[in-house]
């Protein structure tokens, strides 16, 4: 394999699609993070039993930012969700490649089937979920504080238990079936571009090993991806984003705007039923709107900026592969 020889034992192929996929989550959730902390803010409250709500819309939490002067503090927890982010995308991205370049070398098939595709998916987000679970938890507390009360990464954490910093780690799990079905999709529909690509400039001098999809065909095709993955598992987001919301006691100096100081309970099926009572049928669903415009902006961003420098991060790699492995054998020769 093009990623074995001289490597030392590194897979640079799947180190390649990491260090791009990351890069491209790193851009991605700077970009969106003010509409990211109005969707989650929107998502964590749960309407009292006399249907009162602080936060009709989206909209609300955004002009409440700007009513209190507090326009900054939409970027609260970014530097959290950020290294989260990276993190995470990094740990996926490495361990998609990782699994699916071993499934294929194990299996002796040529192309990887839907199914295994979906356990290879699955397996890589679940071992990025552990690893990553603590600063989820704490990203998404920083974001649900009352504006301008957020606290550091280290002071969120250590409010509770060490337990409580995987607050909401069952449910991450069972979500890792949402981009191992945005992935998935978007991997198959990228594979028959390409084959397409290639068909065409079959008869042409055009080098077709490192064919690349177009920034309107990632874009397109992450967003179509995403939406499928999110409306299928949307009212688990919402019961992951109630349990790991902040305790509302020191939210708000206003307890006219505060409906309700009940805190959503921190199971999952404690939240769904929260949701079941006090909401009904549209609380599994509220700020659908809002998490589809999110993720399918920011991950048909991070495909789209992934695919763009994927050669020039592969180019990269392969440059420095080859200067350690000369400075190795340099040492060696003297050394001998």
């Amino acid at each position: 394999m093009a990623g074995d020889g001289g490597g030392g034992g590194v897979d640079w192929e799947s180190l390649a699609e990491a260090t791009s996929g990351a890069i491209g989550s790193l851009v991605s959730t700077t970009v969106l993070y003010p509409l990211d902390t109005c969707k989650t803010k929107f998502q964590a409250e749960l309407q009292t039993q006399q249907g009162a709500q602080k936060y009709r819309n989206l909209s609300d939490v955004f002009w409440e930012a700007i009513r209190k002067r507090q326009f900054l503090s939409l970027y609260q927890g970014l530097n959290t969700k950020n290294i989260q982010s990276f993190v995470s995308s990094f740990f996926y991205f490495y361990g998609y490649s990782y699994f699916k370049r071993l499934y294929l070398e194990k299996s002796g098939a040529k192309s990887i089937g839907t199914t295994a595709n979906l356990l290879v998916a699955a397996a890589a987000g679940a071992c990025t979920v552990i690893v990553t679970q603590p600063l989820d938890t704490a990203a998404s507390r920083m974001q649900t504080s009352a504006f301008g009360k957020s606290k550091g990464l280290r002071e969120t954490l250590s409010e509770g238990t060490w337990m409580e910093a995987f607050d909401g780690l069952g449910i991450s799990i069972i979500l890792t079936c949402n981009p191992a079905i945005q992935y998935t999709v978007f991997d198959q529909l990228k594979q028959r571009i390409i084959q397409r690509q290639r068909r065409k400039n079959a008869g042409s001098a055009e080098d077709n090993s490192r064919v690349a999809l177009s920034a309107f065909s990632a874009f397109l095709l992450g967003a179509v991806s995403k939406s499928i993955a999110t409306v299928l598992t949307y009212p688990l987001i919402r019961c992951k984003v109630m349990i790991q919301a902040a305790d509302p006691d020191e939210d708000d100096d206003n307890e006219s705007e505060r409906p309700s100081k009940s805190r959503a309970p921190k199971t999952m099926l404690g939240a769904l039923h929260a949701i079941w009572t006090k909401e009904g049928i549209p609380g599994f669903f509220k700020g659908l709107n809002a998490q589809i415009l999110k993720t399918v902006l920011s991950s048909a961003l991070l495909l789209m900026i992934k695919e763009k420098i994927s050669k020039f991060t592969w180019v990269s790699l392969l440059a420095m592969r080859r200067y350690l492995f000369v400075s190795q054998k340099r040492i060696k020769s003297v050394t001998v």
